[in-house]
């Protein structure tokens, strides 16, 4: 298959993932319940906001986007439908490289915009600078996906934003719901330049970082049994695993956060995803 004979160049695993939400306060006090620790409320220029949860190298954004934009259509019209894991973000080592790449295989990336941001309060100070480029959204079924290349990573992942009452780490993995697994890990195989693997529940692609499985609702269903998934057709992205240093203290954070989370059969524990902004969510 094109696109499978050689690894991606300039892309090296998964950045973060965007939970789009409508309500940016009350998704930030849902997941600080939950035990996270989320950065200050960021303002864009293009009238969306958002709070960042950062982790060992990568992060979950939480983005709420009022008002319709070129920049952020996709984001508006997502909302207008339902909230939950919209968009995935690549980790960029050279944008300019991958772009007559993925241009080749098909998946129409935008030029790159070059964007940064004050970094005024915390350990440490100064501007932080980054390039962003779209892939057609037509063209990734189930998210946005983007590369994200950041130049001042040090202004990003601030130490103190990384330390988390659940003991989170990073993401593990995240869960696409497909009527036809094959066709869509083989898109997604195509961005990383991944054959995908067989696992029990379906089929995964790895990027470099936390990897992506693709299965049947049916499928991922019995994989977090009595787990809520979410409401919306196929396909979508459906869960977000969270690699945590210790299930116990999670499990603890999470119960104090007023959350009934559910004991997987390997000892992980997932929150449905009605109560997550419309992603499950599973610490282990």
């Amino acid at each position: 298959m094109k696109g499978l004979d050689q690894r991606t160049p300039g892309i090296t695993g998964l950045d973060h993932a965007v939970i789009a939400v409508r309500d940016l306060d009350a998704a930030r006090e849902t997941f600080a319940r939950m035990g996270f620790t989320l950065a200050p409320r960021g303002a864009h220029s293009t009238g969306s906001s958002n709070h960042n949860i950062m982790l060992g190298r990568d992060y979950v954004e939480l983005l709420h986007v009022p008002n319709a934009n070129p920049l952020q259509a996709y984001f508006h019209a997502f909302l207008a439908r339902h909230e939950g894991l919209a968009a995935l973000a690549l980790t960029g080592a050279d944008v300019a490289a991958a772009i007559p790449v993925l241009a080749g295989r098909g998946f129409e990336p935008s030029a790159p915009r070059d964007f940064s941001r004050a970094v005024t309060a915390g350990s440490r100070t100064g501007t932080a600078r980054f390039r962003l480029v779209n892939i057609a959204s037509h063209a990734t079924p189930g998210a946005q996906v983007f590369i994200c290349e950041h130049f001042t990573r040090e202004l990003v992942w601030l130490p103190e934003l990384q330390r988390h009452a659940n003991g989170a780490t990073g993401i593990a993995a995240v869960a696409f719901v497909a009527d036809n697994v094959a066709y869509l890990a083989g898109v997604y195989g195509r961005v990383f330049g991944a054959w995908p693997a067989r696992i029990d529940e379906g089929l995964l692609v790895a990027t470099g970082a936390a990897p992506l499985a693709f299965c049947t609702r049916a499928a991922l269903q019995q994989r977090l049994r009595d787990v809520v998934l979410p409401d919306r057709p196929a396909p979508h992205a459906a869960a977000l695993f969270i690699r945590v240093a210790d299930r116990a203290q999670a499990h603890q954070a999470l119960r104090d956060g007023g959350f009934a989370p559910r004991r997987m059969n390997d000892g992980s524990w997932a929150i449905d995803a009605p109560d997550a902004h419309g992603v499950a969510l599973v610490f282990g």
